[in-house]
């Protein structure tokens, strides 16, 4: 059993940046994968970044390739997901996960966060 809790989310001005956290809890030797995804309304869940437990693997979505860093720190249990150069598509509701497999496909993890909203105004 993992708990995510992320936070950082809110309102961002167009250009800006901003950067989410998300501490686990629990069993954290079981998150071998973490992952940022995002989803609007009638939209499917997409992959942000996701990242391995020694970050020997990272994974971008081609939409944010250039502008999104992801890491981690596991002595503090906490992945982090900074983003810049924040357009208005960039606007969703941003979900941590976690699960024992490296993948970019949301349906193979395991645990998720509350999530955490997103507003790219301009």
């Amino acid at each position: 059993q993992v708990q995510l809790v992320e936070s950082g989310g809110g309102l961002v001005q167009a250009g800006g940046a901003l950067g989410l956290s998300c501490a686990a809890s629990g069993r954290t030797f079981t998150t071998a994968a973490m992952a940022w995804f995002r989803q609007t309304p009638g939209n499917e869940r997409e992959l942000v970044a996701a990242i391995t437990w020694s970050g020997s693997r990272i994974a971008y979505a081609d939409s944010v390739k250039g502008r999104c860093s992801i890491s981690r720190d596991n002595a503090k249990n906490t992945v982090y997901l900074h983003l810049n150069s924040l357009k208005a598509e960039d606007t969703a509701l941003y979900y941590c996960a976690t699960g024992s497999r490296f993948s970019r496909d949301y349906s193979l993890y395991d645990y998720w966060g509350q999530g955490t909203q997103v507003t790219v105004s301009s």
